[in-house]
């Protein structure tokens, strides 16, 4: 998707955009012009909370993160000159992505209006739309022709993958709907973008996304049959992406991989952008920490497609289980803020607990301690098929037996409102702080350093 349709809205940024650091211009663009070395900083000075707000800063500036769009293409470039200074050799594992380019999307009914997410998968209209009755999916009996208004329970959704979701949509097209639109009921009235899986049937009519905020007039619409246009205008079709890997061989019998997704929806500052951070806190630390093994690293795109990046790393460039001492992934929402809900949301300096981690049942009890009084994270499931979620659940099928997994949903996950309210340096601090902990436990060495 294009940058403008990553960030409908008009949410305010307050940060530098990616031209600025193309120009060199503010403070991160001067940082990138540094000698090397320089940018990546001091061993100890990835644990400092502003180092890590400037992680967190550069990241967002890159604005929308769609798998091998600009600001995905341009992260990884950035990423890669770090790892370089840091001593890493980097790689490109190149593959194909779906993509959908959008010039318009939008719902009309009548006087009402609203801007729409898209499913990248599913077909566009062309410029003139389509144009039908607008109907609640949720009253039985015939669609045919019409639009389709599909209204999701309340929850903080992901995947179109969800039974919840794809029951209702695969229902509503079923009974003849021309088209669907999502209402994705959730904890901030935002629309909420819904990973979408390559491998499966995609929707042979249109879908798209529209934020509960929006709904109201066209719930009244959908009561009555009113007629109504959705316009998803664009061009869709597959283009490159790639993962990144780096590397350091040390001689080691067996390899340490650590592994997180770098695309997403939107700018995804605190989901993508605060387990990014502490990525790149652990490759600074590996990188003159004696651990005992080689490093590999990944930063994989692909994700909003079911983890499609992670999937290809897995299967054609990761270490083999045998020569691999351990997998840390880390996953999504790793420190994002907590909001009050009383009335209308006011920033908390805490975290949101909505994030899990998990560890196989071998090295549980070394990891625990690490995490401690960390909401959400402090309550260390043992990691199976079941319990680890996202990418650490492919890691697992594959026959790694040692490993760590983080994942979690904040409360503005999906949605174009998450920008740098949503995270902080402070905040992932702890984070990374317990990430390094855990991973020295775990392979029996002290975690100094």
């Amino acid at each position: 998707m294009t940058d403008a349709t990553q960030a409908p809205g008009g949410v305010r940024r307050a940060y530098p955009s990616r031209r600025d650091l193309v120009a060199g211009s503010g403070t991160l663009g001067l940082a990138a012009a540094t000698p090397a070395g320089a940018a990546i900083g001091r061993a100890d000075e990835s644990l400092d909370s502003a180092w890590l707000q400037a992680v967190l800063e550069r990241y967002a500036a890159f604005e929308g993160k769609a798998s091998g769009g600009p600001g995905d293409e341009a992260c990884g470039a950035w990423l890669e000159g770090e790892l370089r200074r840091a001593g890493y050799a980097c790689r490109r594992q190149v593959f194909d992505a779906p993509f959908l380019d959008l010039r318009a999307a939008n719902l009309a009914a009548g006087a009402a209006s609203a801007g729409l997410t898209a499913n990248p998968l599913a077909p566009v209209t062309g410029p003139g739309g389509v144009s039908g009755p607008l109907r609640l999916a949720s009253v039985p009996g015939d669609l045919q022709g019409a639009i389709a208004l599909v209204v999701l329970p309340h929850k903080r959704w992901v995947t179109l993958v969800d039974p919840m979701a794809a029951r209702p949509l695969e229902d509503a097209l079923a009974r003849g709907a021309a088209a669907a639109v999502l209402v994705t009921t959730g904890p901030t009235g935002e629309a909420i973008a819904l990973n979408v899986s390559p491998h499966r049937p995609a929707p042979a009519r249109p879908v798209a996304i529209l934020a509960p905020k929006d709904a109201g007039p066209f719930l009244a619409a959908a009561a009555e049959g009113r007629p109504a246009t959705l316009t998803l205008d664009g061009t869709a079709g597959r283009r490159p992406a790639y993962n990144l890997i780096a590397r350091l061989d040390r001689g080691a019998a067996r390899t340490l991989v650590v592994s997180t997704p770098r695309s997403g929806w939107f700018d995804c500052a605190a989901e993508r952008g605060s387990g990014l951070a502490v990525w790149l806190s652990l490759a600074r630390w590996l990188a003159q920490a004696d651990l005992g093994v080689d490093v590999e690293l990944a930063a994989n795109s692909g994700h909003e497609f079911e983890y499609l990046g992670g999937e290809h790393y897995l299967e054609e460039a990761a270490p083999p289980p045998e020569r691999t001492a351990m997998w840390v992934h880390v996953g999504a929402s790793t420190a994002a803020r907590d909001w009050h809900a009383f009335g209308p949301l006011r920033p908390l300096p805490s975290a949101d607990p909505q994030r899990v981690l998990t560890a196989t049942a071998d090295i549980i009890d070394r990891v625990r301690p690490a995490f401690a009084g960390l909401a959400g994270l402090e309550a260390v499931l043992e990691a199976t098929a079941l319990t680890a979620g996202g990418e650490m659940t492919n890691v697992l099928k594959a026959g790694y037996r040692t490993a760590i997994g983080q994942y979690g949903v904040h409360r503005y996950f999906h949605t174009a409102a998450d920008d740098l309210r949503c995270t902080s340096g402070e905040l992932v601090r702890p984070a990374a702080q317990a990430f390094r902990a855990a991973i020295a436990a775990a392979l029996g060495r002290p975690a100094a350093g």
